[in-house]
């Protein structure tokens, strides 16, 4: 250790140019004297300061002020007389003549340990948001924060905020050897202080301010500063769900009926300018709606923290934090304790795809594509003008899969619905010849992804406290929802993106024509089987254009409520979890603007009430009937009656569990369909129990609401029962006697 520094040295450090270790240079070192005697010094970089007075500790006693080796701040304390390192601080005072006191960051060991610099590297350290980023955490018995991120190919970085005025020549962190993690703890700093890091990249130039890949909070947008927060600090009420109930409501033989929902625009509070509801005011909201509604789960679109409004959260640059927006992380976590508390389990959308290209974020986040890929063909989505993460990279790949368990460990998350699976699949998605690379076997298939998704299955699963996940894969990519143990993805389930396509087009046909369609209507029985699938009715289906549910539906008025009325019958009595967007309920009749509140309004009108009272009742009949939900996976919960009858665009089956057996049946045409027969199973007395026509749903009251006797069989069924059939309708009748 050098006792007088190089000039050169010394320049660099006080004009920040220093691009070594500033441990080796700064804070307290041993030396010896020109008779071989050891004897120990202190340096400081402090430009704030007219003079600096060094404070034993132990003693409170004063070893006096350091002398000034450069104007710009530099200050050096020798003390001949002193052979060991002691515990000190420093008295600052101030070009005002104020005076302060502070700890020196750089008498301070590391905080990480080699262990976690190897499983980092490694790629297997799922814990790892416990290490990097900012904790408040008491050190060498000093209290403060400790600063950890990935900046490999970094050749500087400090931790810059108002507590040092911007400079980042004041708090310049630790390189943790061939790990590329640097790591500082900076004694005094408090809960809610804001800090970014001040980076000099690769090739030598000083970068955007960068945010904390791994913040556990950030300010309000338009601001862009990582907010320190104990992360610790919440009790949680809902140990009795996360110990039962996540499992059991999660479980394939479970009703599992979600109603999504953008934070934003569900309720906005027209007295205070049309602002959103916080994350309190919906704890105190949300979960009385999804009760009164029968859901069982609800699934926010993102809120991990993202700076474009217009996103939707799908742009995210803060996977660690749920957006300020609504409030503080432990806003969120008392509405997810108020959701669990109700019965209600929590999906979120999660977005491991891609990433925004704001310079405060990750891209180039060292100076060189670090997250994402360098080439383009590789990197790039150019239909959302985002980067792609390489899944190739250790690092990257454990930054992304610590953050799922993150939100699961430390959110009480109870699902995970992975957004753009298709996206990270194909190397060639929306891509043109020549604009994508295959991979190392000349395939257009993704294979870091793939492993990174199976890996992410496994973690998820492997956890074993019942949480799951949810694939939006709109292809024809084989076992998704599968075991990895025979090939499969992992996923618990798989959106069912061709039944959602092939009926909304099939339902947006004039009845007249629905006849030469009936395949739309039945061919999602061919692969029913093949996934867990859900049913999604999304966000992504009433907006860019393609108009409300309402809309879709052809004819006047009566014939859309009454499409609308049936198509969602039809849903729910259709192999498959189910999940509605916001405001399908209401029969909204515009598209969903994510700036306005739902047009909660139209429960005035008797139509729009009889919609929402519609799928309150059919979430009872739902999770009532275990014919509509136990064997929703597997060929013996369903049974055709008739499928076939596309002259009359009419079809029936049988939804079937261990204890009952439902007869479900769809007319699509507006005339009614009066003795109808269908074949059944069983012998004795059947009843209508749920009519989408129903006057209570401002339907028209056809059907037949007496009881009915089974009489000679039908449909190759060794009896039958003879219905009425209302227009654009569906009727289920059950078994109630001999």
């Amino acid at each position: 250790m050098k006792h007088i520094l190089d000039t050169h040295v010394v320049e660099n450090l006080v004009k920040g140019h220093y691009l070594g270790d500033a441990f080796s240079v700064l804070g307290m070192h041993e030396s010896v004297n020109d008779e071989g005697d050891k004897f120990v010094f202190i340096r400081s970089l402090q430009p704030q300061a007219k003079s600096v007075e060094v404070v034993n500790k132990d003693t409170n006693a004063s070893l006096g002020y350091m002398r000034r080796v450069h104007n710009d701040g530099l200050f050096q304390l020798d003390l001949p007389e002193v052979k060991e390192f002691f515990p000190y601080y420093f008295k600052i005072t101030l070009y005002n003549d104020g005076v302060y006191q502070t700890e020196d960051v750089y008498r301070f060991w590391p905080v990480l340990g080699d262990m976690d610099l190897y499983l980092f590297g490694e790629g297997t350290h799922y814990n790892s948001y416990e290490k990097l980023g900012a904790h408040l955490i008491t050190h060498q018995g000093v209290e403060g924060v400790s600063f950890a991120v990935w900046a490999p190919n970094a050749k500087r970085v400090s931790v810059v905020g108002s507590f040092n005025d911007w400079d980042g020549r004041r708090h310049l962190m630790r390189p943790r050897g061939s790990s590329g993690i640097w790591e500082l703890f900076i004694p005094g700093l408090k809960e809610w202080d804001m800090y970014k890091y001040e980076i000099v990249g690769a090739n030598g130039d000083l970068l955007p301010l960068k945010i904390d890949p791994v913040g556990f909070a950030y300010e309000m947008r338009p601001k862009t500063g990582t907010l320190v927060f104990n992360r610790n600090a919440y009790e949680w009420q809902d140990s009795e769900w996360i110990k039962t109930g996540r499992a059991k409501a999660n479980d394939l033989s479970s009703p599992i009926s979600i109603y999504e929902v953008h934070f934003g625009s569900w309720r906005r509070n027209s007295l205070e300018g049309n602002r959103w509801l916080t994350y309190r005011e919906m704890a105190e909201e949300l979960p009385t709606y999804l009760k009164y509604m029968g859901y069982t789960h609800v699934e926010f679109l993102p809120l991990a923290e993202y700076p474009f409004d217009g996103s939707w959260g799908y742009q995210s640059t803060g996977l660690y934090a749920p957006t300020s927006r609504y409030g503080t992380p432990n806003d969120f976590k008392y509405l997810i304790d108020k959701l669990h508390e109700a019965g209600i389990g929590v999906i979120m959308d999660w977005v491991p795809a891609h990433f925004p290209k704001d310079a405060f974020g990750l891209c180039q986040f060292d100076g060189t594509a670090l997250y994402e890929h360098a080439d383009p063909k590789k990197g790039e989505h150019k239909d959302w003008g985002t980067k792609i993460y390489n899944y190739s990279r250790a690092e990257v790949a454990n930054f992304l899969l610590s953050n799922a368990l993150f939100w699961i460990r430390e959110y009480h998350i109870d699902a995970l619905r992975v957004d753009a699976v298709a996206s990270m699949l194909y190397l060639d998605y929306s891509r043109k010849e020549g604009e994508w690379i295959p991979n190392e076997y000349g395939g257009r298939e993704c294979i870091e992804a793939i492993h990174f998704l199976r890996r992410l299955n496994e973690l998820v699963f492997g956890e074993n406290n019942g949480a799951t996940t949810f694939a939006e894969e709109s292809t024809s990519w084989p076992m998704v929802s599968r075991p990895t143990y025979i090939g499969g993805l992992g996923f618990g389930y798989k959106w069912n993106m061709g039944w959602m396509h092939d009926t909304l087009k099939y339902i947006s046909e004039d009845p007249i024509h629905r006849k030469y369609h009936h395949n739309q209507l039945t061919f999602s029985m061919i692969y029913a089987w093949t996934e867990n699938f859900a049913l999604p009715i999304s966000h992504d289906e009433v907006v860019h254009g393609k108009g409300s549910m309402f809309n879709k539906m052809p004819g006047d008025e009566w014939q859309k409520f009454a499409n609308l009325r049936a198509y969602y019958t039809y849903m729910f009595t259709h192999p498959g979890k189910k999940l509605l967007f916001m405001g399908n309920e209401l029969a909204e009749h515009n598209e969903w603007k994510f700036a306005d509140s739902l047009n909660w309004d139209l429960l005035f009108n008797d139509k729009n009430k009889g919609i929402q009272t519609l799928i309150k009742d059919l979430n009872e009949l739902y999770k009532t009937h275990s014919a509509l939900y136990q064997h929703d996976h597997d060929p013996r919960g369903f049974e055709w009656i008739d499928g076939g009858d596309a002259e009359n665009s009419c079809i029936s089956f049988m939804r079937k569990s261990d204890d009952e057996t439902l007869v479900v049946a769809c007319n699509f045409t507006p005339v009614p369909r009066h003795g109808y027969r269908l074949g059944v199973n069983e012998k004795g007395v059947y009843k209508q129990i749920f009519n989408s026509d129903d006057l209570k749903y401002a339907g028209s009251g056809v059907g037949r609401y007496d009881d009915i006797h089974a009489s000679d069989g039908w449909h190759f069924k060794p009896y039958a029962i003879t219905v009425d059939l209302p227009p654009l309708a569906v009727v289920v009748f059950k078994k109630v006697g001999e």
